[in-house]
């Protein structure tokens, strides 16, 4: 076990059906550092976050938290570890008949939180922190996609957890919604401290924040390091996706075998 590592997952593996998923894949989680995960879409990142907090067990390999390996922990065990790790949902999954208010207060009570006033002190502090104190007797209907976003964030704080999950946390957000997220997963990571651990397609937003950054290829681990390292990258599989370029194979296969494929736009073909 790293020492230094908040999470940390090794040679995790995971098939369903007759199809791997993962396929041997390790990474460490810093503490306190955002550390960005990208892949195209089936490369196994989702199903990663859902190991992170006990959801789905590996079919081999290891899952830690701090000094605790949470994949062989019982459900009543796991409850510990996951009330110490928040989960931003890629749809947010706010409750549509409970107020903003209630939504976030829901986990506290769940966790046997009953003094109203202390619970109520916690609220308005997570909406604080996300700018959104005047939406806190509002329902989620009566909110834009991005504020339902910060609820959800607000309420993934709220019990001042140590790790944050963000599944594609600026989904169906536009350019400047999207960077509103961007500079809350900053705001939250520098003032609380927050391992904060991201899965997304956005490589602007993952430019913006990211202290490290994982590219799944696969199931498996194709490149890792600093923005800067994928930057510079020479991988063709790491320059491939973060340029958006086609395959030749997968591009044949759209276009057809033929000798009449359409020419790309902008080309100076005929």
């Amino acid at each position: 076990m790293t020492a230094q590592a908040d999470m940390r997952v090794v040679n995790l593996r995971k098939r369903f059906g007759r199809r791997e998923v993962l396929r041997g894949i390790s990474i460490d989680f810093a503490p306190g550092a955002i550390t960005v995960v990208l892949g195209p879409s089936g490369c196994g990142k989702s199903v990663m976050l859902k190991h992170l907090v006990g959801l789905l067990r590996p079919d081999r390999g290891e899952v830690w938290f701090g000094s605790t390996r949470i994949d062989t922990l019982a459900e009543r065990e796991l409850g510990m570890v996951r009330r110490q790790i928040g989960f931003l949902f890629q749809q947010s999954a706010l409750f549509d008949s409970l107020t903003v208010r209630e939504n976030i207060a829901f986990p506290l009570r769940e966790h046997g939180m009953m003094d109203d006033a202390i619970i109520d002190s916690k609220v308005r502090r997570v909406l604080d922190l996300v700018a959104l104190e005047e939406t806190i007797d509002q329902m989620p209907s009566e909110l834009s996609g991005g504020q339902r976003k910060r609820v959800a964030l607000a309420r993934a704080v709220v019990l001042e957890p140590r790790v944050v999950l963000y599944d594609e946390p600026t989904t169906g957000l536009d350019p400047i919604r999207s960077e509103v997220i961007n500079q809350l997963i900053l705001k939250l990571s520098d003032s609380l401290g927050i391992t904060s651990i991201v899965v997304t397609h956005d490589l602007m937003s993952a430019y913006r924040i990211a202290d490290h950054m994982v590219l799944l290829h696969e199931g498996q681990v194709a490149l890792e390091g600093t923005p800067r390292t994928f930057e510079q990258t020479t991988d063709p599989i790491a320059r491939q996706f973060l340029r958006g370029e086609l395959g030749a194979d997968e591009l044949a296969r759209i276009r057809g075998n033929g000798d009449d494929a359409p020419p790309q736009r902008g080309s100076d073909q005929p």
